[in-house]
């Protein structure tokens, strides 16, 4: 049975995973915001001296020249970007999922502590129903590894797939710009 210490002492420490969740997510939103003006005044400032590049330009030559010199460091700049938004987000999300997985081990041993201490206090007879329940509990246990490791293979390859999408177009960028 949970005494009323034990039912407190798990709803102050439900609290505080919230709590730091919260300063988590915000510390996330921080970070992007950051990310978005500097890459706001970046673009500012090169947009004025492109312009000012463009305004230069003598001939149809000069200007097909400037604006191939132009697309390779804008495909690589938004690579990056989005390489390192896509951190942001991997690294937010990476401490919600330690949150929930340290809770749910929490709440499996508080689940298999009272099925132990309920099998202990059954009457005589009901081996039976506490093996049966016992059994399930591991069933449980083993679908929710089992879960927890589909979704970490499935970030691992949605990581993967991202990178050497980002890779590949920047790339690309850099042999049509060699190209012109």
């Amino acid at each position: 049975m949970l005494t009323v210490e034990q039912v407190l002492a798990s709803q102050k420490a439900n609290v505080e995973t919230l709590l730091g969740l919260t300063a988590k997510a915000f510390e996330g939103v921080e970070k992007i915001v950051e990310l978005n003006m500097s890459a706001s005044k970046a673009a500012l400032a090169e947009s004025s001296e492109n312009a000012k590049a463009m305004l230069s330009v003598k001939d149809a030559q000069e200007l097909l020249a400037l604006q191939s010199s132009l697309l390779q460091p804008l495909a690589e700049k938004t690579a990056a970007y989005s390489r390192h938004l896509y951190e942001i987000a991997t690294g937010t999300t990476s401490e919600f999922t330690k949150a929930v997985e340290s809770q749910a081990a929490e709440a499996q041993q508080n689940f298999t502590g009272m099925i132990e201490s309920a099998a202990k206090n059954a009457p005589a007879g009901s081996e039976a129903a506490v093996a049966v329940m016992k059994s399930a509990v591991a069933a449980a246990n083993n679908a929710l590894e089992s879960v927890q490791k589909a979704v970490k293979q499935a970030t691992d390859v949605a990581e993967a797939n991202f990178n050497a999408v980002a890779n590949s177009a920047t790339a690309t960028t850099k042999s049509a710009s060699k190209k012109r």
